[in-house]
Parts: structure tokens; sequence; C-alpha cells
């Protein structure tokens, strides 16, 4: 089943396997832009309690992850202020080498 047909058909004259499959595959498509949207606004984190969400720590586990140099690659720090990008943090904590080349 094409999901474009489906879509100019009348509802009246689609039979009920056809509006089943087209509304599944709405709520699929509503689904994903779902995902990615929040993928993309939690690219970063910010300060130490973005660390412990991200990792969902406490608060001094989170400082003793950012000391420990396991995610150095992925922190931005300027004076008081860190970024954090939590896709490569979460890789790099995932390495046994901690992330050092």
């Amino acid at each position: 089943m094409n999901i474009e047909e489906l879509k100019q058909k009348m509802l009246f004259q689609m039979t009920g396997e056809e509006l089943m499959y087209l509304q599944r595959s709405m709520q699929m498509t509503e689904k994903q832009q779902e995902i990615v949207a929040v993928n993309e606004a939690k690219k970063y984190v910010y300060g130490i309690s973005g660390i412990a969400k991200l990792f969902g720590c406490s608060i001094p586990t989170a400082n003793r992850i950012k000391r420990s140099g396991k995610i150095d690659m992925a922190i931005t720090q300027i004076g008081r202020k860190i970024l954090v990008d939590s896709q490569l943090a979460i890789e790099l904590a995932g390495r046994k080498n901690g992330g050092r080349r």
C-alpha cells in the first residue's frame, strides 16, 4: 500500500485495513519527528548539574567524572561556564581508554 495514494482516497472508500495502516504510519511519523526534535534539543548540557542529569548520577559523582578527564574532549569551559556535548560525552565515557588520544 502506498501512503500517498491512501491520503488521496476518500475516507468512506477505505477498508478498515487501509485506515489502520494509514493511522499507524502517521503516528510513527509523528513519533519519529518528536524523537528527532528531542535529540536535537538535548545536544548540549550545561554545568555540573547537566553532567549529573546526563549520566543519572549525583553532583559529587558528576564532579568526579569531570575531573577524571574521561570526557574532556566533550567539555568546553570558559571561566565557570561549562558546556558539554552530550552525545560525545556518553561515547567517551563508554570507551575503555577514557577517550584520550
